[in-house]
């Protein structure tokens, strides 16, 4: 099967949410320069914000400002930073009391080497130049300097969008570094599970039913039947197709487990249960050794599998 392959992977997306009655005030007051904290019923001032109370788990309504000085009470170095953490340089995450709260927050010093850093230290909010009403409107906090000037007011903040993201480095096993080595070809195989004969797409290492390695490699033709589908009618940042367009659970013949694939080639209305549709690939300069070299699956000039072939796939 020759060497596993290897490739850094990506997930991300813009996680979005409204803010509330608490975390609203307390974004707005971000972007004023100015930090919010909430009382709890046993007296104590929670900063940043929070929307239930620890001991009573009621909503919290009272909001306080507390300064943007603050104790450190415990930091860990960073040394080498990763994309998207407040700082660029080496810095230290640190668990910060501000004056007049009663709970820490954590976020950033910017103390240039872990020597300048200790417990104890007194330290002070560094405002963002622009500020959107965001946790990042705080860049970081470093040794106090001149006081703080609020600055002008906002409008309120209602919502706040986060990016996520998740970087990491895939290792294939033999079989799907098989199946990826075939795709960069334009085939299309599976593997063959040598106890219950159940044959995988994507492969398997292992029958998940039988837990044996499955090693014989089988040569597909591209040509399925769908089992059942969604049409998606609502636009969403990063789609590709124009709604609304069709993905469905498709079971490519000769394998025994349902994958799922965009459906094109037919308005989304006519897509069914049954349908025969067959594998659309890429012009083979834009192939790699990925599935996207299959763009999708069109219907293929067949009449519908009947219900029993596939019924036990649903």
């Amino acid at each position: 099967m020759g060497m596993p392959l290897q490739a850094p992977m990506e997930i991300s997306f813009d996680y979005t949410r409204s803010l509330g009655p608490v975390l609203g005030p307390f974004m707005t007051a971000l972007a004023e320069r100015r930090i919010l904290g909430s009382r709890g019923s046993d007296g104590r001032v929670h900063a940043p914000a929070i929307e239930y109370d620890p001991v009573t788990f009621e909503p919290l309504t009272e909001l306080v400002e507390v300064a943007s000085t603050g104790t450190v009470l415990s930091w860990s170095w960073m040394p080498d930073p990763f994309d998207g953490q407040p700082l660029d340089r080496p810095f230290a995450w640190a668990l910060i009391l501000l004056d007049g709260a009663d709970t820490p927050m954590l976020h950033a010093v910017d103390a240039g080497s872990p020597e300048n850093i200790s417990t104890g230290m007194r330290v002070q909010a560094r405002w963002a130049a622009a500020r959107t009403g965001s946790i990042r409107d705080i860049e970081c906090f470093a040794e106090p300097g001149e006081p703080d000037e609020p600055g002008e007011r906002v409008e309120p903040v209602t919502m706040v969008t986060t990016p996520i993201r998740l970087r990491y480095q895939h290792s294939a096993s033999p079989q799907e570094s098989a199946y990826l080595r075939a795709l960069a070809e334009g085939r299309l195989v599976a593997q063959r599970c040598p106890a219950c004969t159940k044959v995988y797409l994507p492969p398997r290492g292992a029958c998940p039913t039988c837990g044996v390695p499955t090693e014989e490699e089988v040569e597909l033709t591209g040509t399925a039947t769908v089992t059942t589908f969604c049409i998606v009618n609502v636009p969403f940042p990063g789609q590709r197709t124009k709604p609304p367009y069709v993905y469905a659970s498709i079971v490519v013949d000769g394998t025994d487990i349902p994958m799922l694939h965009l459906i094109l080639g037919c308005p989304a209305d006519e897509v069914r249960m049954g349908m025969r549709v067959e594998a659309v690939w890429k012009p083979q300069e834009q192939w790699g050794m990925s599935p996207e070299n299959i763009d999708h699956f069109r219907p293929a000039d067949e009449p519908d599998a009947p219900f029993e072939s596939y019924a036990h796939h649903l």
